[in-house]
């Protein structure tokens, strides 16, 4: 008998395998853990805002920081303001979580590599 014929366990035919737009939520969601560890002041305003039921909010501050962001010849403003514009719009748009998470690991890393580069 060869290992197809055998039937797998029922804890196994159970699981379907992960779609990529629940591994696109999850590394989003891995993202926001991430910041709220590296910078712990974060951490109740994001949860705050993450919250589903206040979409309603979340999208305008989004749009808010996003065309706030294209404003950064004014002092208050900045490009910082982009990122985080997308990632709250990232939310509730799930075409947007796979290219926001990955912007986010790759914004890391490079500040990770510019923070060693300026140590030493």
């Amino acid at each position: 008998m060869t290992i197809e014929n055998h039937p797998k366990p029922p804890h196994l035919t159970a699981m379907k395998p992960p779609t990529l737009r629940d591994r696109a939520r999850l590394r989003l969601e891995r993202q926001f853990r991430s910041i709220s560890r590296r910078y712990p002041w974060t951490d109740r305003p994001l949860a705050a805002l993450r919250h589903p039921r206040l979409w309603l909010v979340r999208v305008p501050i989004a749009i808010f920081f996003i065309l706030g962001g294209f404003l950064a010849i004014l002092p208050i403003f900045g490009l910082w303001m982009i990122p985080v514009g997308l990632l709250l719009l990232a939310v509730d748009i799930p075409r947007l979580q796979a290219p926001v998470a990955a912007a986010i690991v790759r914004g890391r890393r490079r500040l990770d590599v510019w923070r060693h580069r300026r140590q030493g």
